[in-house]
């Protein structure tokens, strides 16, 4: 095997395993936004939000919802 080969092989399984540990953290979420949402909904169920945040700090609100106009 010559040497361009081998650095291509390992910069391509660098890569892939970086793709690998991101699918499951960021573009699966992305994909299945709905199934969060009922997710977050069942666990969120009988939990008063201002009653547990913080002083100061802005009530929670779903990232999922787009915002603006």
């Amino acid at each position: 095997m010559s040497k361009n080969t081998r650095i291509v092989l390992v910069f391509g399984g660098f890569v892939t395993a970086i793709a690998a540990a991101f699918y499951p953290i960021f573009f699966y979420p992305l994909v299945h936004k709905d199934e969060y949402r009922e997710v977050q909904k069942l666990h969120r169920t009988g939990i008063n939000q201002a009653d547990i945040q913080p002083v100061g700090v802005k009530v929670w609100s779903d990232p999922f919802k787009p915002t603006g106009k």
